[in-house]
């Protein structure tokens, strides 16, 4: 049995990005996630309550896009992949 590992490379800029202190992660509109797959998420992954989750989806409905966790890059990234590996389309800033 093969163990494969998947190697990620950053560019200078992501490299100097990651360097703020702060960084944002956005999770973006999409055609494809249903209002109940991103409530369940935010509340699943993120900690919002009902309330907050659906007030998230309403405004990246209607936004296009919504900051929902702030903190370091590393934080960031992490809750990125999690959140991409559920299907949402999400980005650090």
């Amino acid at each position: 049995m093969s163990t494969e590992t998947k190697e990620e490379t950053f560019t200078l800029e992501e490299i100097l990005t990651s360097l703020k202190t702060v960084h944002r992660l956005i999770l973006w509109n999409d055609d494809v996630n249903t209002f109940d797959h991103v409530i369940y998420c935010m509340m699943k992954y993120l900690d919002y309550n009902e309330s907050q989750s659906e007030k998230i989806a309403w405004k990246v409905h209607n936004e296009g896009k919504c900051p929902v966790l702030e903190g370091s890059f590393t934080e960031m990234e992490v809750y990125r992949k999690i959140l991409q590996q559920e299907g949402l389309t999400v980005s650090v800033d």
